[in-house]
């Protein structure tokens, strides 16, 4: 199905971690990376993983730090923005649980209506 839409993923993982995260999920789309959350920062989308979810992390092996392109434990909120060609979000969907990712069919769906 053609919307005449891109689609990107933007994350603070180094280049190299990102590559890793889209063979591992079969992902074809081109992979932005967010050094030091610039850009999520500027959407007011970053967060520092506190330190009892840090512990957590680091039990299950997950060492953010190592991932991060800027070492940082920094990561952005779950989100989703469908963004015109004259720089204006027409759809946005975001949420402060890193455990709620934006339903891709939402997203579909707004795009056929833009």
């Amino acid at each position: 199905m053609e919307l005449g839409a891109s689609l990107i993923m933007v994350s603070p993982q180094s280049a190299a971690a990102s590559r890793e995260f889209a063979e591992s999920k079969g992902l074809t789309m081109d992979l932005l990376v967010d050094s030091a959350n610039q850009v999520a920062k500027k959407y007011g989308l970053a967060y520092t993983v506190p330190d009892d979810l840090k512990a957590v992390y680091k039990q299950l092996g997950i060492d953010l730090s190592k991932q991060n392109d800027d070492g940082s434990w920094e990561l952005p909120m779950p989100a989703r923005y469908i963004i015109d060609t004259h720089k204006t979000i027409r759809y946005a969907e975001v949420s402060p649980d890193y455990m709620v990712r934006p339903d891709p069919s939402h997203t579909i769906e707004a795009l056929k209506k833009i």
